[in-house]
């Protein structure tokens, strides 16, 4: 992923404690670190305290903003996950540094929620003044669609991980994503 050119890396430990996740989130942290990627680590705070992690990442039925800022122990950025523009706005005034927003389509990483599809997208970004990642059952197939709907940076779990090149797929990602955003800035300057 690194080496394909992804600008985050978060880690899902759905399921796992803070005991069994603490190692792996050092080490992974380690091979992070050194490239300038930022971790993002899901659900557990705590973890902030013992590996010098750069984010926590919070759902809807998780820690609010406050208690998890509490539970990291030190200042780092902390965001939210937002299935609604009005989770969005909840989340902006909690104080989320950014938000992911979705599920876009159905995915099996959030099995309990109905896709919200793609014409929230342009409302979000207008109502809402924060880093928005995108997630939620997109891929390459997909991510023109995604793009064209006014997304300026998406979340890809399933397709990033089931490639058969890891490497080239994240290349492709970001390619896409750097020609919209080529294109958004030609636009506001023509």
């Amino acid at each position: 992923m690194i080496e394909g050119g992804v600008d985050l890396i978060q880690l899902r430990g759905k399921g796992k404690t803070i005991g069994e996740l603490v190692d792996f989130v050092a080490g992974l942290h380690e091979i992070t670190s050194r490239s300038s990627i930022p971790l993002i680590v899901n659900d557990h705070a705590e973890i902030a305290r013992r590996v010098p992690v750069e984010c926590v990442h919070v759902g809807q039925n998780d820690d609010s903003i406050g208690v998890a800022r509490r539970k990291a122990g030190r200042n780092l950025l902390i965001g939210k996950s937002t299935h609604s523009v009005d989770q969005a706005m909840n989340a902006l005034r909690e104080g989320a540094d950014y938000i992911g927003f979705g599920p876009i389509f159905a995915t099996p990483t959030k099995p309990d929620y109905s896709p919200i599809g793609l014409s929230g997208i342009k409302k979000v970004h207008a109502d809402v003044n924060l880093p928005i990642f995108c997630i939620g059952g997109i891929n390459l197939e997909n991510l023109d669609r995604v793009i064209a709907a006014g997304a300026q940076r998406v979340a890809i779990v399933s397709g990033l991980l089931k490639a058969a090149n890891i490497t080239e797929y994240a290349c492709k990602v970001k390619h896409l994503l750097l020609d919209s955003k080529h294109q958004r800035l030609n636009v506001k300057h023509s």
